[in-house]
Parts: C-alpha cells; structure tokens; sequence
C-alpha cells in the first residue's frame, strides 16, 4: 500500500508564468498535477520554452477544473471541460477558455 498527496508534491515547477504542476510517484508511476492561469496558451506561453512549433508531448488526461480547447497541426479541435478523460496525440495547440483556471490530471501511459 502507498499513498501520496498532489496537495504536497514531491516535485513542483512553473515552466511558464501562467502554468504550474505538482508531481507524484505512486508505485513507479508519475501523476502530474498542470494548473494553468486563465488566458494562458500554449503557443504564447511553452512555445518559446519548448522551442518546438507545437505541442511535443503524448497527454492522457483527466480534467479536473476549467475548460480547454485544443487544435491539432491538422487542424482538427476539440474541447475539453471537468470530468473529461482526453488522449491528445503530440502535434498540438492548447488553451484556456473562460475566467477560470484549467486544471488536469496527466495520467501515466
């Protein structure tokens, strides 16, 4: 048995101003915590951090709070709200929509 608490990550960084993340291990698996502020995006925000022209990561998520959009390079979009699982192939743009934080959970996979 294990237990931990994304109220007390064991990791925490803030790649971007608007963006922040608390990590846990639980039985060899990292569990991410993503807190974006609202108006964040991911092209103006992680684009000039990352240095790549989109999204590079693989996502599967669970949305906790708020809404997101995402736009895939081919185009295709989608949006995402609370209580929503998402598997987000890399090759994308994200952001916020509405007044209120975005926050999900990055599953391991």
């Amino acid at each position: 048995m294990e237990k931990q608490s994304l109220n007390q990550p064991q990791e925490t960084g803030q790649p971007a101003e608007k963006i922040k993340f608390g990590t846990v291990e639980v039985d060899g698996k990292k569990f991410t915590r993503v807190t974006a502020a609202p108006g964040w995006k991911w092209s103006v925000d992680l684009k000039p951090v990352l240095k790549t022209d989109s999204c590079p990561t693989d996502h599967l998520l669970y949305m906790i709070s708020g809404k997101m959009a995402v736009k895939m390079d081919d185009g295709e979009e989608m949006e995402f709200a609370s209580g929503d699982l998402a598997h987000i192939p890399p090759g994308h743009d994200g952001w916020g929509i509405g007044d209120e934080p975005t926050v999900w959970l990055e599953i391991p996979h």
